[in-house]
């Protein structure tokens, strides 16, 4: 196919030449309407290009075909056999996964470690969940994606369960290892769906971890927004085989997706596909170099690791993608909370990720020589300064601790009579609510499990140190929404 071409941003721009004017939404008229202040704050720019799809950029009956075709050019770029677009994020794309593979019976083997947005799906699609436990390091209190000795073993806990899914890389750029994970549920004719959310970029680059389509994954999940260079919400989902039927997958992305869908996400995918196939390999070169700079630098300050080798191992994970750089900070007794607000108050950075020990930069193919400095050089000024410190109290439970009982079917649990109880008295009743320490947005609480002592007091202790909870009803954990006692 050609990849010189971007059907989308062509016809943006031939929107434009012709000064098509639409009596359609958005009401705004490509700006027209905008106020003075908003247009001062947002800029111009961001209307010009924010129109309807169809009819808009095409027509009612979308006769040019331009959204499919560059779809199709997607999946040609990255090895799939289709691709589809998603303006809602890959929240969307996986809980279209989900709901094609598993929303008419069997079960879904789902790993423990997946994102809150995977929980969600269970809840709308009442499918049952077979959690698969990830690997779990006690000494640094983080989790690993499970092996293939995991899946497999999960196979023969529920061999009528409809699929499996695992979250590839994680937050932390940590990656399973999909091939032999593919393997085991291919052996028993069973699809694997991949959320690859932060795996966007690996496709273009062989010093990256392995893309989930090239080792055998049925369908895949990315965030284009997060590893790629697209608007926020950009997402797509990659198709392979014969074990998920193409047109149920669309139907379901079809109920979930909105019908106004925002051009300027469709053509940022769109144009994101056509520089990665051009330009791509060595953009993640640089970038690749650049993230190598960044370990090195930050690794001689004090008290600051940066983490690769205890990263990966036979008890942890496959492969690592280098251009997450993580870094325990637990040596100097402050906590990743502190160092993220320190930085953003100070030096004006914001860090994505933080966590009770841990801070996260995650680099792209946009940094250079100068954002590298600002990190290393602000790091390096917030340890300088780091007075008596203090370590976080946070209880931290045990791997066996946060196994969490599965009682009531996420759906049920989520939709049943509720009522809120104090934290203190939680232990021992049945989440009504989801309850995830965002980012990464790895449920500690799933509505359905059967809290515990540890884990409520983890929450807890937590969000006094820093933790945020944004998902809670009650944000700061007074109470905690719980499955009313019948």
């Amino acid at each position: 196919m050609d990849h010189s071409t971007a059907p989308l941003l062509a016809s943006v721009a031939d929107y434009h030449a012709a000064n098509r004017y639409g009596f359609t939404p958005p009401g705004h008229r490509q700006g027209r309407g905008i106020d003075d202040r908003v247009l001062r704050a947002l800029g111009a720019d961001a209307f010009h290009s924010d129109i309807l799809m169809s009819p808009g950029l095409d027509d009612r009956l979308a006769r040019q075909g331009l959204l499919a075709e560059a779809e199709d050019l997607m999946a040609d770029a990255v090895g799939a056999d289709a691709a589809f677009f998603s303006t809602c994020g890959s929240s969307l794309s996986v809980k279209a996964a989900m709901m094609a593979v598993a929303g008419h019976d069997g079960g879904l083997l789902v790993a423990r470690d997946s994102h809150k947005s995977i929980v969600a799906g269970l809840i709308f699609s009442g499918v049952q969940p077979y959690w698969i436990t990830p690997r779990w390091d006690a000494e640094r209190h983080f989790s690993h994606p499970p092996s293939p000795a995991q899946v497999e073993r999960a196979w023969r806990e529920h061999p009528d369960a409809a699929g499996a899914l695992i979250v590839s890389p994680s937050p932390y750029g940590t990656c399973a290892d999909i091939r032999g994970i593919a393997e085991v549920c291919h052996a028993r004719g069973k699809p694997l769906i991949v959320d690859e959310a932060w795996g966007a970029h690996l496709p273009f680059h062989e010093d990256l971890p392995t893309w989930a389509m090239d080792v055998g994954a049925d369908v895949c999940v990315v965030s284009v927004h997060k590893m790629g260079m697209g608007f926020e919400q950009g997402s797509v989902f990659h198709l392979q085989g014969d074990l998920v039927d193409p047109v149920r997958l669309r139907s379901c992305a079809d109920l979930l997706m909105t019908t106004s869908p925002n051009v300027l996400i469709y053509a940022a995918l769109d144009g994101w596909r056509r520089q990665m196939v051009e330009f791509g390999h060595d953009l993640l070169d640089t970038a690749l170099s650049t993230a190598r700079r960044a370990r090195a630098e930050l690794g001689e300050i004090g008290g600051l690791t940066v983490m690769h080798d205890e990263l990966l191992g036979v008890e942890a994970s496959h492969d690592l993608d280098l251009l997450q750089v993580l870094v325990d900070i637990s040596e100097t007794g402050a906590s990743g909370y502190e160092v993220a607000d320190w930085l953003r108050t100070h030096r004006h950075l914001d860090l994505g990720l933080s966590d009770h020990r841990r801070i996260l930069a995650t680099l792209s193919p946009a940094d250079d020589a100068g954002t590298i400095d600002a990190l290393v050089d602000g790091l390096a000024l917030w340890r300088a300064g780091l007075d008596r410190p203090r370590p976080p109290e946070i209880r931290l439970p045990t791997p066996d601790e946060l196994q969490l009982e599965t009682v009531m079917l996420p759906r049920d649990a989520f939709f049943a009579p509720s009522e809120p109880v104090p934290v203190e008295k939680a232990a021992g009743r049945i989440a009504a609510e989801q309850l995830t320490p965002y980012p990464p947005g790895i449920p500690a609480v799933v509505p359905g499990e059967r809290l515990d002592e540890a884990v409520v007091e983890y929450l807890r202790t937590g969000v006094a140190a820093g933790l945020n909870l944004p998902d809670a009803a009650d944000p700061h954990l007074d109470t905690v929404r719980v499955v009313r006692d019948r």
